[in-house]
């Protein structure tokens, strides 16, 4: 615990000894990850799920995307290389969404009440807990990306030059856009369950973005086929620059159809702007989330 309790008995200021910063983080962190590991719930729809969603999409959609991806690459993309990018988002998306869930379970308990009243660092709390689900991401990741690599290869012979053609390196920066996009949605859950304050609101609010911000970007066709009014809304839809981002680390290419940059040359005319845009999510609802979270603190305390 953090040097952050003061005794005011007699009118003299003492700290209690106690974790540094990272000390809390870590045990906020271990406390989430163990949480998470023992719940089936979220074992199930962080691994499973993803799994049997990029088969099904695969198999559905890609029966009918063939001609509009030879239109928007000239046939030099396969369904599933273009797929994988979506389902690796939308894995983070839902595991992002949920995570004002556990918050709001630690309210209705007492737990946050306790931790509260303890010395450890608010900031550390809420660090720790949003580490827990980025392992949680990078575990999703990771899986998808090659469960995608297995199925193109069954499906097609393809090499592993043609599913990622940035190599390792692209890997990692994908994982790192997740990462990102990511955050962008746990501090929305976060905003959501600190503001209601209640587990069905926020399961609601997570249920009601994942779909339907889904189909109004470029996860399942090229926007370029889709109608106007969903290629507006796509510009202000995070999920679309998550996408895209990934989108192109895989194919080595530029693939941004919201915006038109080309200072940067090839893939980073997307990718730049891309993590940009989800940096300037991840600030500006972080910091809301954070200041919540500081009022909560105040009023449980008081």
């Amino acid at each position: 615990m953090s040097n952050r309790t003061e005794d005011t008995v007699n009118g003299r200021v003492d700290r209690s000894p106690g974790n540094d910063m990272k000390g809390d983080v870590w045990i906020s962190f271990k406390r989430w990850l163990v949480k998470n590991l023992r719940n089936p719930y979220v074992v199930f729809t962080s691994l499973v799920q993803p799994v049997i969603f990029l088969v099904l999409f695969a198999e559905v959609f890609g029966v009918v995307a063939g001609d509009t991806l030879t239109q928007s690459f000239q046939g030099e993309v396969n369904y599933i290389t273009f797929l994988t990018p979506a389902i690796l988002i939308m894995s983070a998306l839902a595991s992002a969404a949920t995570s004002g869930i556990g918050l709001v379970t630690d309210m209705e308990e007492g737990m946050f009440e306790k931790i509260l009243v303890s010395p450890m660092n608010r900031t550390a709390m809420f660090l720790g807990k949003m580490l827990s689900e980025v392992v949680r991401i990078v575990i999703q990741t990771l899986i998808i990306l090659l469960l995608g690599y297995m199925l193109l290869t069954v499906r097609t012979s393809g090499s592993v030059d043609q599913y990622m053609q940035t190599g390792l390196v692209g890997v990692i920066g994908v994982v790192l856009v997740t990462v990102i996009f990511g955050g962008v949605f746990m501090a929305y859950s976060n905003i959501v369950a600190l503001v209601s304050r209640d587990e069905e609101a926020t399961i609601m609010f997570a249920n009601l973005l994942t779909f339907p911000l889904l189909f109004v970007s470029s996860a399942f066709l090229p926007l370029d086929v889709l109608p106007g009014w969903i290629r507006a809304v796509a510009v202000l839809n995070p999920i679309t620059y998550g996408i895209d981002g990934v989108r192109a680390l895989m194919l080595g290419r530029d693939v941004m159809t919201v915006l038109t940059v080309t200072g940067y040359g090839g893939l980073w005319n997307t990718l730049v702007p891309a993590v940009g845009i989800l940096v300037g999510f991840n600030i500006v609802l972080g910091t809301i989330a954070r200041r919540l979270l500081r009022r909560a603190a105040r009023a449980e305390v008081q």
